[in-house]
């Protein structure tokens, strides 16, 4: 009574201790090793369904042997999985496992030299080249709750405690590994499951990151290397022992937590137009406008060609209007140029340039055609803001019009006063300003105000769309560390102006990594890629205006982490000699 009690509290104990494993060759190996320590076997070998028509070798263990394979021993089986069928595509019931797994049965079998049930040609080949003896077999099939063959726990050999004896496996222990064996199948089973969900959501994440970056030509690969950034920072401040990080630490929890946030950091990308995130020029709709402002240039060149043959043909004089014809000419090509060099957006803006921008747009040239044919519904009703006006109309060079203005859809969720998110964000009064002149007096880059709101609320979005997910209670800070990469450390940033102290430590990370990402990147179109000191610089000056954390950044280059990440995605002609010291005094 008192050894029934005690193997049904060893049971209990095995089945705790496998029910809490999350490693499947942890759990595997586990299962295997219980086993035998719970019936004194000597050997054993675990084997799962492959889902091919195979069992799968796992683990395989002989303690007299020293053999240790599978499992954490670093050693890969490489035995070839047993056929469950024969060549017929019939149930293969001549070797003693597949016969277990096939029938649902269990096989215990006493001497195998003595038995001619099954085919042990392959264990007495074995034996023959070892000097082993295998004797007895206890073949346990291993099923879940559905009935589902998950694998099959083979034991070999049991002995006698007192004398290590090879005895056969008694009928008191076969029921006891029998509930070993189904409790390992649960176990295994829902370890499976939760390995493969998580595959799910590992190749969900990618998929869509992939996709962000694919729906860019020049923003490929940020949402992959931002994680390798993140990690590396993050592993970097666990392993300080002194100074502002002793105190920081990481399980695997938070590193999964970590994974999953930098790789969806910019998943609200999804809605942000191309056309906004790709802006290269400040003309840039879908198309570069430049282009229909050079046809318009062209229009009053030869307006000014046709004016000078037709006082020419008055009986003025014709070479002094063609004088002044060569002038006006070259006046206009001028004027063409600086509004195509505007456009690039290189250099500041300053106010005299605005200023020429505007008067080189006050000249008028005749438009004879209708501009409301064969447009849009959409458009329509923005040009229908004001009345047509009769035809031919003189219109401005360049032009802000009312149809240039285009509403927001719908209210964005950070213009709500008690948007529920911390939101603090100033919305622009329209989506988007297309006006020829507010554009290309754009001071600084190509973006206007409007733009560069679209392109901030895609961090909106990432928040909103991550906190509208069921995470369970260990990913809970995913949208916070996710959602921080454009606040800044003094409570300026975007998009709930959190302070340092209001935020976690993997999201101010996730700034750092996030800002020498896009520093770095030499696929962008609206700026020339730049060195690694080049960056450095940059990136010292924003933690000297406390922007990023100070701290972090000491670390990242105390560490060598930017070196690191420069080796292996930089380009060459980018990585040029750096002396941290000189960024550090910055």
């Amino acid at each position: 009574m008192f050894a029934e009690i005690t193997s049904a509290s060893r049971l209990i104990e095995i089945g705790i201790a496998l029910s809490s494993e999350k490693d499947i060759d942890v759990l595997m190996e586990k299962i295997l090793l219980e086993a035998m320590d719970l019936t004194n076997a000597d050997g054993g070998t675990l084997y799962v369904n492959d889902d091919m028509g195979g069992l799968k070798f796992e683990i395989v263990r002989t303690v007299s042997l020293g053999i240790a394979q599978g499992g954490t021993t670093n050693t890969e089986v490489t035995l070839p999985p047993v056929k469950l069928l024969d060549a017929a595509g019939k149930p293969n019931l001549n070797n003693i496992v597949t016969f277990a797994a096939n029938r649902g049965e269990t096989v215990n079998i006493a001497d195998v030299y003595r038995s001619e049930d099954f085919d042990f040609s392959g264990t007495r080949k074995f034996d023959d080249l070892t000097g082993f003896r295998s004797q007895s077999f206890l073949t346990v099939p291993m099923k879940n709750k559905a009935g589902d063959l998950i694998g099959v726990l083979q034991l070999l050999n049991c002995q006698d405690p007192d004398n290590q004896q090879v005895i056969a496996f008694s009928d008191e222990i076969q029921p006891l590994v029998e509930a070993l064996a189904s409790q390992a199948a649960v176990s295994l089973d829902n370890a499976t499951l939760m390995k493969e969900m998580a595959d799910l959501q590992q190749a969900f994440i990618e998929l869509l990151a992939s996709a962000l970056d694919a729906k860019s030509p020049y923003t490929g690969g940020h949402c992959q290397r931002v994680p390798e950034l993140a990690k590396m920072l993050t592993e970097a401040a666990s392993e300080e022992k002194s100074g502002p990080f002793k105190e920081f630490t990481l399980n695997e929890d938070d590193r999964n937590e970590l994974h999953l946030a930098s790789w969806l950091h910019d998943c609200g990308k999804v809605v942000t137009p191309e056309f906004v995130v790709d802006k290269a020029t400040k003309l840039e709709t879908i198309t570069d406008r430049i282009h229909e402002v050079r046809t318009r240039f062209e229009v009053i060149k030869r307006d000014a060609r046709i004016r000078c043959l037709e006082t020419i043909l008055e009986g003025q004089d014709a070479a002094q209007q063609k004088a002044a014809l060569e002038q006006e000419l070259q006046a206009i090509d001028e004027d063409y140029y600086f509004i195509a060099e505007t456009n690039i957006g290189g250099e500041f803006l300053d106010e005299d340039k605005i200023l020429r921008v505007k008067e080189i747009g006050s000249r008028t040239w005749s438009r004879t055609l209708d501009n409301r044919a064969g447009i849009s519904i959409a458009e329509r009703k923005r040009f229908e803001k004001v009345p047509a006006q009769p035809l031919p109309v003189e219109e401005q060079l360049l032009v802000d019009r009312p149809d240039h203005l285009i509403e927001h859809p719908f209210v964005p969720f950070s213009a709500e006063p008690d948007n529920g998110y911390g939101f603090k964000v100033d919305v622009p009064e329209y989506r988007f300003n297309l006006g020829e002149i507010y554009n290309l007096s754009i001071s600084r880059g190509t973006l206007t105000e409007e733009e560069r709101f679209i392109i901030n609320d895609h961090i909106v979005q990432t928040i909103v769309m991550l906190e509208r997910l069921p995470l369970p209670r260990a990913l809970k800070r995913v949208p916070e560390i996710a959602g921080g990469h454009h606040e800044k450390m003094d409570g300026t940033g975007y998009p709930r102006r959190l302070s340092s102290s209001q935020m976690s430590l993997p999201a101010r990370v996730m700034a750092v990594a996030d800002i020498f990402e896009a520093l770095t990147a030499a696929d962008r179109p609206y700026k020339e890629r730049k060195t690694l000191s080049q960056c450095l610089r940059i990136m010292s000056f924003m933690a000297k205006d406390n922007h990023i954390d100070k701290d972090l950044y000491r670390l990242f280059l105390e560490r060598g982490i930017h070196q690191e990440y420069a080796d292996r995605f930089l380009l060459a002609d980018q990585v040029d000699e750096i002396d941290i010291q000189e960024f550090l005094v910055a």
